[in-house]
C-alpha cells in the first residue's frame, strides 16, 4: 500500500550521516532467509483458523469494529542480520459496508497510486497484469527526509482467492534503485544494491476477508534498510518505530479513504445513470480476477 507509504517515509537510518554504502552478499542472505520463513508461515497460516491476524485477539477485533486502525510490532522489531536491519509490521483495518471486490480494484489500481498515495509516490505504472499476477512500478520520494531523493522500484504482486469471502496477495520489489539530484538538471538513477541504504528490500503481506456487513483488511509489511552505527542506535531506533508506525497506519487511512471515494462515485452513477448501476452490481471478487475492471478508482502502501 503505498509501498508501505514510501516504506515507512525512508526508515530514517544512519544512512542521513553517510552516502555511501553497499548491500552485502551476507545481508542479502540474512534477508532472503528471512522471507522464506515468512513465506513458509503464511502458506500455512492461509489455509489454517483463524485466517485473520484480528481474529487471534478478541480486543483487536472490538477496536477494529469500534473504527481503530490497528498497527503492532511482529517480533524482534527491528531485527538485526548482518550490517542490515529488517522492519517488520501488521497492521488491520474493518471498511464497513464494503464489499471485496471493491476493496480489490483500488489495491489493484497501481496507475492510480500516484493520486491515491500523493505526495510520496510521485509516479505509478503498470507494467503487466494477469488474472493473478500484477508488476508495477512506483516513484517514491519524501522531501521532509530528504530533499531531492526519490526511489525507483518495481513491484511483483501476486494474488490467491481462499474462497468466495477470503483473498491474500503477497508482494516483494524486484527492483531498487536511488534517484540523485531528483527534478534537478544533474538527476541520476545510482546502481542496484549500492547507495545511501534507506531501503534495500521490501516485502508485503495483506489479507482481505469480507464478513460482519463490512471487509477487514491487514497488511503485513517488512522492509531491508542499512544498520544504524552502534552510537546512534539508541537515539534512531525509536524514532524509525515511532515512523514506522504512524506510516504503516497513514498507509491504512488512504487505502480506506480510495475504497469510500470508489462507493461514493457507485452511488453517484447508481442514481444518475441506470446502465451503470447495473454494470456495477456486476463487480465481484471473480470479476476481479479476471482483469475484467481495471482502473477503477478515482486511487496500496
Amino acid at each position: 500500500m503505498g509501498a508501505f507509504l514510501t516504506a515507512a517515509l525512508l526508515i530514517l537510518p544512519a544512512s542521513l550521516t553517510s552516502k555511501g554504502a553497499e548491500l552485502s552478499p551476507e545481508t542479502l542472505n540474512a534477508w532472503d532467509a528471512y522471507v522464506k520463513t515468512q513465506s513458509t508461515r503464511v502458506a500455512k497460516y492461509s489455509n489454517a483458523a483463524p485466517f485473520l491476524w484480528s481474529d487471534q485477539s478478541p480486543d483487536r477485533l472490538r477496536r477494529l469494529e469500534n473504527g481503530e486502525i490497528v498497527v503492532a510490532r511482529v517480533g524482534e522489531n527491528p531485527h538485526r542480520v548482518p550490517q542490515g536491519l529488517i522492519h517488520h509490521w501488521i497492521g488491520a483495518v474493518f471498511l464497513p459496508g464494503t464489499r471485496l471486490g471493491d476493496v480489490l480494484s483500488v489495491v489493484r489500481d497501481y496507475g492510480k497510486y500516484k493520486d491515491f498515495y500523493a505526495p510520496n509516490v510521485i509516479e505509478s505504472t503498470v507494467v503487466r497484469r494477469t488474472d493473478t499476477e500484477d508488476t508495477f512500478s512506483l516513484r517514491m520520494l519524501n522531501k521532509a527526509v530528504v530533499a531531492k531523493f526519490a526511489l525507483d522500484t518495481e513491484f511483483q504482486d501476486t494474488f490467491r482467492r481462499m474462497d468466495d469471502d477470503k483473498w491474500y496477495s503477497v508482494s516483494y520489489t524486484t527492483r531498487i534503485r536511488e534517484v540523485e539530484n531528483y527534478a534537478t538538471s544533474d538527476e541520476h538513477e545510482g546502481l542496484s544494491n549500492r547507495g545511501r541504504g534507506f531501503i534495500w528490500r521490501m516485502y508485503s503481506i495483506s489479507r482481505f476477508e469480507q464478513r460482519d456487513g463490512g471487509v477487514y483488511v491487514e497488511l503485513e509489511a517488512v522492509a531491508l534498510s542499512r544498520d544504524v552505527p552502534g552510537a546512534l542506535r539508541w537515539v534512531l531506533t525509536p524514532v524509525v518505530s515511532r515512523i514506522s508506525r504512524s506510516s504503516l497506519e497513514v498507509s491504512l487511512q488512504k487505502m480506506e479513504g480510495a475504497v469510500l471515494e470508489v462507493n461514493r462515485a457507485a452511488r453517484d452513477n447508481k442514481h444518475s445513470s441506470p446502465v451503470t448501476s447495473a454494470f456495477s452490481n456486476t463487480l465481484s471478487p471473480a470479476s476481479v480476477q479476471t482483469g475484467l475492471f481495471p482502473e477503477v478508482f478515482a486511487g496500496w502502501n
